[in-house]
């Protein structure tokens, strides 16, 4: 299988070509050429079958064919091995027709574990299989740079540099990033927004020399093996739930856009998905574009649900892909007035089909809050706040579609939001056992401050692929 991006300015790429690169380097995101089908009998066989042999069918017509059946069920038994549930993303059922699919099992107890955690596997093998080194820069808003952390750390082939925005992510959040005692790991606290260092990420991205000089490599949601891995727990939930011979809907707690995409591309596979709703928290851009047709950017307000404080979504752009037939030149012109403008307006025809298989919604602080504190009250179940965005959403369009299973994604534990979940219960989510001296753990991160040539000249100093390079 062939990847193209989504401007159409840049060489197709096999699966690892596409893995390494992360971004293409015309800005576009690496989308496969045609997307495969599953047939309906393959998807009746995953009723009771282990995450590991679903998420092998599922991911298998996506790889290179040097990556053989044998040594890829190994490389996900390993990678799904730390998660603390056997079902690694298990249901949880807390309304008539509600359920929560958890996905926060994981070592870092978020749902970038369940990507996360083969990436790192698969680049490593890559890397070994070139003889080359790596340098990973990611930007986050809270969950993506401690998933990458716990993944890559002591890896010999890669330097991790992860860009959060400075005291805009909880306490658990930013522990589990500067904690971690290995050489190979940077954690920079920038004086900005989420947006600020995704920004960054893109244009080091778009700098040719750079991007050669670095290795550079990325592992945020714009790197399409993550929403490659992601795609596997709506087949298992939906599976669970009588799929595919009954409709499943899924309400998804979004900031940047990745984790819903995997559920769209799984309906592109077969999956017979109902609706797929948008669970915004404030920060609505999502809501507002799918209401009004308008893409446009405002100020990015701080939240109790800070990995959802994002006002552009990178990964919008594969679903706009789509969206206009996959016209890249449409894209560009798109993406061009986004950079220009801070907005633009979606095409009428693509916005219709949008609609067609997406709705959104938002929750105010206020409505968070109250989730957290009745999802408790009426069936002692506690919710993280970016949980309990997509609950309190999901909760309305279940009223619409009461016969419609309605599966909330649990993106993260709620013990990494301990301040969220006492306001609301006055109760406190203890950390698992692994992580219990979390806050007894000596810190190392650096403040930079929010320049593209500050970042640049920190990242040479450190990369070991520059020093490779050089000989």
């Amino acid at each position: 299988m062939a990847y193209i991006s989504t401007r159409g300015e840049a060489p197709k790429l096999s699966f690892t070509e596409a893995l390494l690169a992360g971004l293409a380097p015309d800005g576009g995101l690496y989308v496969p050429e045609a997307m495969p089908h599953l047939a309906a009998e393959t998807l009746r066989g995953f009723a009771g079958k282990p995450y590991v042999d679903v998420a092998q069918s599922v991911i298998s017509p996506y790889l290179d064919a040097t990556l053989p059946a044998d040594e890829f069920k190994p490389m996900l038994e390993a990678a799904y091995a730390s998660f603390r549930h056997k079902a690694v993303t298990p249901l949880a059922q807390i309304d008539d027709n509600l359920f929560v699919l958890e996905l926060f099992h994981g070592p870092t107890l978020a749902f970038k574990d369940v990507a996360m955690q083969l990436l790192g596997r698969l680049m490593d093998r890559a890397l070994k299989a070139r003889g080359k080194r790596a340098t990973i820069i990611g930007a986050t808003s809270g969950d993506t740079g401690a998933a990458a952390i716990e993944a890559f750390r002591g890896l010999d082939q890669v330097d991790v540099f992860i860009l959060y925005p400075h005291g805009r992510v909880s306490d658990v959040q930013r522990r589990q990033m500067t904690t971690v005692a290995a050489d190979n790991i940077h954690a920079i606290a920038l004086e900005g927004t989420f947006d600020d260092a995704q920004a960054i990420l893109k244009r080091f991205f778009r700098n040719q020399p750079l991007r050669e000089e670095l290795g550079l490599s990325g592992v945020n949601s714009i790197n399409f093996a993550r929403v490659v891995a992601q795609m596997v727990y709506y087949f298992t939930s939906a599976a669970v739930l009588g799929g595919p011979l009954r409709k499943v809907s899924f309400t998804v707690p979004t900031g940047n856009f990745g984790d819903i995409l995997a559920g769209h591309m799984a309906r592109q596979m077969g999956l017979p998905i109902e609706k797929l709703v948008v669970a915004t928290n404030s920060n609505d851009i999502l809501a507002r574009a799918l209401a009004t047709g308008r893409y446009e950017v405002r100020g990015v307000h701080a939240t109790q649900s800070p990995s959802m404080d994002i006002q552009v979504s990178s990964n919008f752009e594969r679903l706009l892909f789509d969206a206009v037939g996959r016209d890249a030149a449409e894209i560009r012109g798109l993406m061009a007035s986004l950079d220009q403008s801070g907005a633009f307006d979606i095409p009428p025809a693509a916005l219709e089909k949008i609609r067609e298989e997406f709705s959104a919604g938002a929750a105010s602080e206020a409505e968070t809050a109250g989730e957290i504190a009745r999802t408790w009250r009426e069936c002692e179940y506690i919710l993280d706040p970016h949980t309990a965005v997509a609950v309190h959403v999901a909760r309305k369009n279940l009223a619409r579609d009461p016969a419609t299973p309605m599966v909330a994604l649990g993106t993260a534990h709620p013990a990494k939001f301990p301040d969220a979940v006492r306001a609301a219960t006055g109760l406190s989510a203890p950390l698992p056992a692994h992580l219990a001296d979390l806050f007894e753990r000596k810190e190392r991160f650096d403040v930079l401050p929010n320049d593209e040539q500050a970042i640049a000249s920190f990242v040479r100093a450190r990369a070991r692929a520059v020093t490779l390079a050089q000989k």
